[in-house]
């Protein structure tokens, strides 16, 4: 029997994690340790709390609170810690870049000394494909974990400095750690602020889908569930003091996720608009996963067909999950950089 922290577990991806790990470890705990700023939402774990809510605790905190998550990893004693806590909008960290880097690194280094004093047996960060910067739309070049940190805008300059000091907490304390860099996650309980969602919510209310000019820019989709496997396995059987890139190889532009939006919920083009692009905007991220294919044994299982249109038709059909979150994604205008 194993007890996990959660950091972020009422973000997306986080509790598509917790709902993963919940559901496969029967006997396992979770504590979920979320300060829920705008994008995290504690009804995504409704469900999660009906089934599984004898082995589910809540403590309201910030990762960049040591005193607290000291106190919290000494009452709970978690065999692991799984970071997915971060600030995470390009368009946002524009609008407000000291809160990335608060959250993104100086944040990731008060929860890692509250692991290290508590000798933790892994701390797990989550990052993201965009520390490595961006590839040009027809290159053959795709990013490696030896590949360079050249992050282009505030978030992924802060997510590229929080990696930087998870790696030397490991060189320098011996804390045992682990990284993974993923590519684009899709699915549900996705905050409405991101493309998919953001693209979903308001065709869905009658609205014109704002795309940026530049819409052949491209990104690596892959399922939540399937990052969600590839945490697992890295947790488990993943090298301490090593990066692991998690991406499917499936690339779509922004132009194809409008297209296949339309095409999921039967409308047409008249439902898309075009805005001016926000300044540094990425071209394209594509991911050599093989280290973690190939060591581990993990690939993708969700088809990208089958699992997109899964995804908009769960939007489609939970309007009173993402309602109430339209105002708070109101801030970061799509079309404001004119």
């Amino acid at each position: 029997m194993s007890t996990v922290m959660v950091t972020g577990g009422a973000g997306f991806i986080g509790s598509n994690f917790i709902r993963y790990w919940l559901g496969k470890y029967l006997d396992d705990r979770i504590v979920n340790y979320d300060l829920l700023t705008y994008a995290g939402y504690l009804p995504s774990l409704d469900d999660v709390v009906a089934r599984h809510g004898d082995r589910y605790t809540f403590v309201k905190g910030d990762i960049g609170d040591y005193d607290l998550a000291l106190a919290t990893m000494k009452e709970h004693e978690p065999d692991f810690v799984v970071n997915f806590a971060a600030e995470s909008h390009n368009s946002r960290a524009i609008l407000h870049p000291e809160a990335f880097f608060q959250t993104n690194c100086v944040g990731v280094v008060q929860l890692m000394k509250a692991a290290r004093d508590t000798e933790v047996w892994r701390f797990h960060h989550i990052s993201t494909c965009e520390v490595y910067g961006d590839l040009a739309l027809d290159t053959d070049e795709v990013f490696t974990e030896e590949s360079p940190f050249e992050p282009k805008t505030p978030y992924n300059a802060s997510k590229a400095a929080g990696d930087m000091a998870v790696e030397t907490f490991h060189l320098t304390f011996g804390l045992p750690v682990t990284i993974s860099n993923c590519s684009n996650n899709y699915g549900p309980y996705q905050f409405p602020e991101k493309v998919i969602p953001r693209f979903c919510t308001l065709a869905l209310q009658g609205e014109k889908m704002t795309l940026y000019k530049t819409s052949q820019n491209k990104r690596e989709w892959l399922h939540v569930d399937d990052h969600c496997r590839a945490i697992d396995l890295i947790l488990k059987q993943g090298k301490v003091g090593e990066m692991y890139n998690v991406g499917s190889g499936i690339e779509v532009d922004v132009e194809g996720i409008a297209d296949g939006i339309l095409g999921v919920l039967g409308l047409d083009d008249s439902y898309k608009t075009y805005v001016p692009d926000r300044p540094s905007h990425d071209r394209r991220y594509l991911l050599d996963s093989n280290k973690i294919r190939n060591e581990l044994g993990w690939s993708p299982e969700v088809d990208y067909g089958e699992g997109f249109a899964a995804t908009v038709n769960w939007y489609k059909e939970n309007e009173a999950w993402w309602q109430p979150l339209l105002s708070r994604a109101a801030e970061v205008d799509e079309g404001k950089w004119g």
